[in-house]
């Protein structure tokens, strides 16, 4: 009788503590799922410039995994002093820090609550509008590399009337005479007469004082 006792103690307690390690397991399985849900920091991405090897060991150039085009982004997770951690896809291993830029991005599919929402577009609104630099008006009109020739002041033959008045601005006199269906302008400014048919620039060049 004393055995069977002593047994059904044993035995107590041993489902006791295998409930009591599961219980254990459990909490930690949370702790782990709960831990690994995303969050919505910021996420360190670099951008390549150009074509470069992804290896998958960074003292090892024949370990090549992929070799990644120029312009794609990669999730950084970690670097060194000439390499970049990164994850790309599938994959992950190690490009050199030289071929790519660092930039940081906002995670993809996050939600934004509704009166957060509306918080922002509100504060947009309310934003003082900007009043447009002479650059960004010329690169709106005439795009990046006319605009930057215009801002610096700059004329070239095939200019049109438009484009010499946004470059150099109203001329102080305008010679204008028409003969049939041509139309010819002399624009004098400051110190320079531009030559102008059809609306077209033809030639310029400095007045004679």
């Amino acid at each position: 009788m004393k055995e069977i006792i002593i047994f059904s103690i044993y035995l107590f307690f041993n489902l006791f503590y295998t409930l009591q390690a599961q219980s254990n397991r459990q909490a930690v399985l949370e702790n782990l799922e709960r831990d690994s849900q995303p969050t919505q920091e910021n996420v360190l991405t670099a951008k390549l410039k150009q074509a470069t090897r992804l290896f998958e060991f960074k003292d090892d150039l024949t370990s090549v995994i992929e070799v990644l085009p120029a312009g794609i982004s990669v999730i950084v997770t970690g670097s060194d002093e000439d390499y970049y951690k990164v994850k790309y896809d599938d994959y992950e291993g190690y490009i050199f820090k030289k071929h790519a830029d660092l930039e940081m991005t906002q995670p993809e599919n996050i939600e934004v609550p509704e009166q957060e929402a509306r918080q922002q577009e509100d504060a947009r609104e309310n934003e003082p509008a900007r009043e447009m630099t002479r650059f960004e008006y010329l690169e709106k009109k005439y795009g990046t590399r006319l605009a930057a020739q215009m801002n610096a002041g700059k004329i070239w033959k095939g200019m049109t009337s438009q484009m010499v008045l946004d470059s150099w601005g109203q001329p102080q006199k305008i010679n204008r005479s028409v003969s049939g269906n041509i139309s010819r302008e002399e624009w004098i400014y400051r110190n320079t007469w531009l030559f102008i048919e059809n609306n077209i620039l033809i030639d310029w060049g400095p007045i004679r004082k």
